[in-house]
């Protein structure tokens, strides 16, 4: 039995996994979708469990988010006994995941070309920091350097003059598995299709990059002369700075104080900006500043600033929301990661996963089936809470076989 009980458009997928601390995230989105997830841990297990805060009763919310759906068994790989056993589980696998610095399970004479002897239509999927190739390959890492490294933190500098992390979102961290599962999908369709398998790798400071495109993009593109990349037209043909930094001096498009809170107006293109106007009784504004057809911010207008600041303090963020839906124009809640959780979209659209099933609330997927529900997933498993039942129900393995192993130290 699968730990989906056969349920979501991906029961039926076996993956294994070999993981050490966050990239093991990858398999995470395929095991919410139902499929089977056989965490393969050393004896003394993966760290993961006491990374980062918060600990929950014990257990790090980094664990039981990542790891939760999954199946964890305990092999010693330095053991003969032990590689025999992984083989076995990659026989009848549709992917093997290498979730830590590449070369892992290589040096463990379990790499790409022997698994790939006893299954051709295997997916191997490495995940790691840096990647494969590259002067950084070798190197140790944690998460934020991904972020560092791809520009997307500003160092924040304290009241003592020392730098420090800022808060930030984490990109290349949760980017990277993203990737990772695409990619794992698209072999697995290809091998089904083929009967041939396939090696792929990403890394996590590569995701970061990628996610972040069109920063590094158009700082690329304003390389060349003005005569040939520009602004948009609403500004002149001025060049912005690339990406939100190009936000800064926006007008129509700004982040305003409410009554209680914030909220981000975002009457870009002439219709939106005629809506807002009509609905607040302010057609002056309007006709007096009637703009571009789209794309218009109108940067820089300082005296429409503060026009428009006086009227965002007259409504509570809630106000100005149910505003926007009545009026047909673009305002946003401004939120924190704390008040998201209170907010009535983010309650229809995500619910949390209970504590009492998982140990912790977790975000569910983002993926919905609209005819039909994903599996709720189980909670994340303690080290080798699932090795007997892998070795009997997935492998076959008779009580004989499991208490030799057991007894050759296979097993941990």
């Amino acid at each position: 039995m699968t730990r989906t009980d056969g349920r979501g458009p991906l029961a039926g997928v076996r993956i294994v996994e070999c993981s050490m601390l966050g990239p093991g995230a990858v398999t995470t989105h395929l095991a919410d979708l139902g499929a089977d997830v056989i965490k393969v841990e050393p004896p003394s297990g993966d760290y993961v469990r006491e990374m980062t805060w918060p600990i929950v009763e014990g257990v790090s919310l980094m664990h039981l988010h990542i790891s939760r759906g999954k199946r964890s068994i305990t092999l010693d790989l330095r053991t003969d006994q032990g590689r025999e056993v992984f083989l076995d589980l990659v026989r009848d696998a549709d992917a093997v995941v290498e979730a830590m610095r590449p070369g892992g399970l290589e040096r463990r004479g379990l790499g790409y070309d022997v698994l790939r002897g006893v299954n051709p239509r295997l997916v191997f999927m490495t995940i790691s920091g840096y990647g494969m190739t590259g002067p950084y390959k070798d190197m140790p890492s944690h998460g934020v350097a991904y972020d560092t490294w791809a520009g997307l933190v500003n160092p924040g500098i304290d009241e003592e003059g020392f730098a420090y992390i800022p808060e930030h979102p984490s990109m290349g961290i949760h980017a990277g598995p993203l990737f990772g599962a695409l990619g794992i999908l698209a072999g697995i369709v290809q091998a089904r299709a083929t009967g041939e398998g396939c090696r792929m790798e990403v890394a996590q400071a590569d995701a970061a990059a990628a996610m972040d495109w069109y920063r590094s993009e158009t700082w690329k593109a304003y390389e060349r002369p003005e005569s040939e990349v520009t602004g948009n037209k609403a500004d002149n043909y001025e060049r912005r700075a690339p990406g939100t930094a190009g936000m800064r001096h926006g007008v129509r498009y700004q982040i305003y104080e409410s009554k209680d809170g914030f909220v981000l107006f975002q009457a870009s293109e002439r219709v939106f900006w005629r809506n807002f106007c009509a609905g607040v009784g302010r057609m002056d504004l309007f006709e007096r500043w009637p703009g571009a057809e789209v794309a218009d911010h109108a940067a820089g207008n300082r005296e429409l600033q503060a026009e428009l600041r006086e009227i965002f303090r007259q409504r509570t963020t809630a106000e100005w929301v149910a505003f926007g839906d009545e009026h047909d124009t673009p305002i946003a809640p401004v939120n924190t990661p704390k008040t998201l959780l209170d907010d009535p979209q983010f309650k229809a659209r995500m619910p949390l996963l209970p504590r009492e099933r998982l140990g912790a609330e977790q975000l569910p997927t983002p993926i919905k089936l609209v005819d039909g529900s994903l599996p709720v997933p189980t909670r994340a498993p303690t080290v080798g809470e699932h090795t007997d039942e892998i070795l009997r129900e997935v492998l076959g393995y008779d009580e004989a076989r499991v208490a030799e192993l057991r007894a050759s130290g296979a097993l941990g």
